[in-house]
Protein backbone atom coordinates (compact mmCIF):
# COMPACT_ATOMS: atom_id res chain seq x y z
CA UNK A 1 0.00 0.00 0.00
CA UNK A 2 2.94 2.30 0.74
CA UNK A 3 4.17 2.01 -2.87
CA UNK A 4 0.68 2.76 -4.20
CA UNK A 5 0.47 5.85 -2.00
CA UNK A 6 3.89 7.01 -3.21
CA UNK A 7 2.94 6.50 -6.84
CA UNK A 8 -0.33 8.31 -6.33
CA UNK A 9 1.41 11.25 -4.70
CA UNK A 10 3.96 11.48 -7.51
CA UNK A 11 1.21 11.30 -10.14
CA UNK A 12 -0.78 13.99 -8.35
CA UNK A 13 2.30 16.26 -8.12
CA UNK A 14 3.00 15.82 -11.81
CA UNK A 15 -0.55 16.82 -12.67
CA UNK A 16 -0.43 19.75 -10.24
CA UNK A 17 -2.79 18.29 -7.65
CA UNK A 18 -2.08 18.76 -3.97
CA UNK A 19 0.04 16.05 -2.31
CA UNK A 20 -1.92 16.49 0.90
CA UNK A 21 -5.10 15.68 -1.02
CA UNK A 22 -3.46 12.59 -2.50
CA UNK A 23 -2.19 11.39 0.85
CA UNK A 24 -5.50 11.95 2.61
CA UNK A 25 -7.46 10.08 -0.06
CA UNK A 26 -5.02 7.32 -1.05
CA UNK A 27 -6.17 4.92 1.64
CA UNK A 28 -9.86 5.69 1.20
CA UNK A 29 -12.02 2.84 -0.11
CA UNK A 30 -13.04 3.04 -3.75
CA UNK A 31 -16.43 4.63 -4.28
CA UNK A 32 -19.10 2.34 -5.67
CA UNK A 33 -20.80 5.11 -7.62
CA UNK A 34 -23.92 4.63 -5.52
CA UNK A 35 -25.75 7.53 -3.99
CA UNK A 36 -27.89 7.14 -0.94
CA UNK A 37 -31.39 6.14 -1.97
CA UNK A 38 -32.97 9.09 -0.15
CA UNK A 39 -30.81 11.55 -2.12
CA UNK A 40 -31.82 10.18 -5.52
CA UNK A 41 -34.70 11.65 -7.52
CA UNK A 42 -37.73 9.43 -7.89
CA UNK A 43 -38.65 8.34 -11.42
CA UNK A 44 -41.92 6.91 -12.72
CA UNK A 45 -42.30 3.75 -14.79
CA UNK A 46 -44.45 0.85 -15.89
CA UNK A 47 -43.08 -2.65 -15.37
CA UNK A 48 -42.79 -4.51 -18.68
CA UNK A 49 -41.00 -7.67 -17.50
CA UNK A 50 -39.57 -9.18 -14.31
CA UNK A 51 -36.73 -11.71 -14.37
CA UNK A 52 -36.45 -13.01 -10.80
CA UNK A 53 -33.74 -15.53 -11.59
CA UNK A 54 -31.34 -12.88 -12.88
CA UNK A 55 -32.52 -10.02 -10.62
CA UNK A 56 -33.53 -7.88 -13.62
CA UNK A 57 -36.52 -5.72 -14.38
CA UNK A 58 -37.60 -4.12 -17.65
CA UNK A 59 -39.12 -0.68 -17.13
CA UNK A 60 -40.77 1.77 -19.49
CA UNK A 61 -39.64 4.81 -17.56
CA UNK A 62 -39.78 8.57 -17.66
CA UNK A 63 -36.75 10.79 -17.27
CA UNK A 64 -34.17 9.70 -14.70
CA UNK A 65 -32.60 13.02 -13.75
CA UNK A 66 -29.54 11.80 -11.84
CA UNK A 67 -28.56 9.62 -14.80
CA UNK A 68 -29.32 12.32 -17.41
CA UNK A 69 -31.49 9.70 -19.10
CA UNK A 70 -34.61 10.49 -21.12
CA UNK A 71 -37.67 8.28 -20.97
CA UNK A 72 -37.29 4.88 -22.66
CA UNK A 73 -37.78 1.17 -22.10
CA UNK A 74 -34.76 -0.67 -20.75
CA UNK A 75 -33.56 -3.46 -18.49
CA UNK A 76 -32.14 -2.71 -15.06
CA UNK A 77 -30.48 -4.91 -12.47
CA UNK A 78 -32.13 -4.70 -9.04
CA UNK A 79 -29.88 -4.25 -6.02
CA UNK A 80 -31.89 -6.77 -4.01
CA UNK A 81 -34.27 -9.41 -5.39
CA UNK A 82 -36.63 -8.64 -2.47
CA UNK A 83 -37.47 -5.38 -4.26
CA UNK A 84 -39.43 -7.46 -6.77
CA UNK A 85 -41.62 -9.24 -4.18
CA UNK A 86 -44.45 -6.69 -4.17
CA UNK A 87 -44.60 -5.71 -7.85
CA UNK A 88 -45.73 -7.42 -11.06
CA UNK A 89 -45.74 -6.85 -14.80
CA UNK A 90 -48.05 -3.97 -15.71
CA UNK A 91 -47.73 -2.16 -12.36
CA UNK A 92 -47.08 1.57 -12.37
CA UNK A 93 -44.17 2.23 -10.03
CA UNK A 94 -41.96 4.90 -8.52
CA UNK A 95 -38.29 3.96 -8.33
CA UNK A 96 -34.76 5.19 -7.80
CA UNK A 97 -31.80 4.06 -9.87
CA UNK A 98 -28.12 4.77 -10.11
CA UNK A 99 -25.11 3.74 -12.17
CA UNK A 100 -23.18 1.35 -9.91
CA UNK A 101 -19.99 -0.36 -11.03
CA UNK A 102 -20.93 0.23 -14.65
CA UNK A 103 -24.46 -1.17 -14.30
CA UNK A 104 -27.78 0.71 -14.21
CA UNK A 105 -29.28 -0.52 -10.95
CA UNK A 106 -32.70 -0.07 -9.31
CA UNK A 107 -32.17 0.74 -5.64
CA UNK A 108 -35.80 1.16 -4.56
CA UNK A 109 -39.18 0.49 -6.13
CA UNK A 110 -42.79 0.70 -5.01
CA UNK A 111 -46.21 0.72 -6.61
CA UNK A 112 -47.51 4.17 -7.44
CA UNK A 113 -50.85 5.26 -6.02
Amino acid sequence: MKNINSLLIVAMLITGTSASFAASHAAAPAASGASTVSALPIAQAEIRKIDLENKRITLKHGEIKNLNMPGMTMVFVVKDAKLLDDVKTGDKVSFTADHINGVFTVLSIKKSN
